[in-house]
């Protein structure tokens, strides 16, 4: 029977006082392998310093890979740093968390950008309304091998382990995860990446009154549920990519209309 998810409370975060207008994004999957989705991404950041924005908001997965912060000078690592930097500087607050291919993303980025470092899951209030954000991953309780491996390299012990490795190592031993998961993935049901619904339902039962959104399975969309009796709502990010036909990406523009699609993933405008 597929484990259901048992979840500390969510911490409160508020990168700004009162938020009036966010954006939310995910799996960008940054790599220099790809410069078609990090240019359409740095677009996407140009376009957004013109949408009066509060905070931006990244659920996991900027980077298609981190070998640790002092990986920060490798030459796309620090333009994206210095990309983010200059966004912050224009006034918005950025919120980073980390996913499954960038856990290791940790207080020296966070500090180079400006940004604040955001626990999974955390709840915040966006002109007056509660949202619940996660990556996702956890989410996905039916995947127990990948749940396993999880808690392994979430552990505090393996990670200072690992990071007290020289950097090429760790950058190989990364490489070598990533070839086994897409290995293990093509035997994998799609149900099984997927998430749990029960596992969904208990998130959103500790925290009444919140709008879920999280990113990870790459299947954007948005999703009605009655709990308790009360109508809720779970919203999926887009994964990035800019070689796709239609090219993917974009995000998630909150205000006080609520929630709208943003960006190449869509036909959404950026209200206001």
């Amino acid at each position: 029977m597929p484990r259901a998810r048992v979840t500390a409370p969510a911490a409160p975060v508020a990168p700004v006082a009162a938020p009036a207008r966010a954006l939310f994004v995910s799996d960008v999957h940054l790599s220099a392998a790809h410069p078609e989705t990090v240019a359409a991404f740095f677009r996407f950041l140009e376009r957004a310093r013109n949408e009066r924005l509060d905070a931006l908001y990244v659920l996991g997965d900027l980077f298609d890979f981190w070998a640790g912060d002092d990986d920060l000078g490798e030459a796309l690592n620090r333009r994206v740093a210095d990309e983010l930097a200059v966004f912050a500087r224009t006034g918005v607050a950025i919120a980073l968390m980390t996913g499954n291919r960038d856990l290791l993303l940790g207080p020296r980025f966070a500090g180079v950008v400006g940004a604040r470092l955001l626990p999974d899951p955390s709840v915040i209030s966006v002109a007056g309304r509660a949202y619940l954000l996660s990556h996702g991953d956890t989410l996905c309780t039916d995947d127990e091998a990948y749940q396993a491996f999880r808690e392994t390299v979430r552990n505090p012990a393996w990670q200072k382990d690992f990071l007290a490795r020289p950097l090429a190592e760790r950058r190989a031993t990364i490489a070598g995860f990533r070839t086994a998961s897409e290995a293990a993935k093509s035997t994998k049901s799609e149900a099984i990446m997927d998430v749990n619904g029960e596992a969904v339902r208990q998130l959103l039962l500790e925290h009444a009154g919140t709008v879920l959104i999280h990113g990870h399975t790459h299947r954007p969309g948005r999703e009605a549920l009655t709990i308790m009796g009360a109508l809720r709502e779970r919203w999926v990010l887009p994964d990035w990519d800019a070689r796709a036909e239609p090219p993917r990406g974009g995000g998630l523009l909150a205000d006080a209309a609520g929630l709208a699609w943003v960006g190449a993933a869509t036909a959404g405008s950026w209200g206001g």
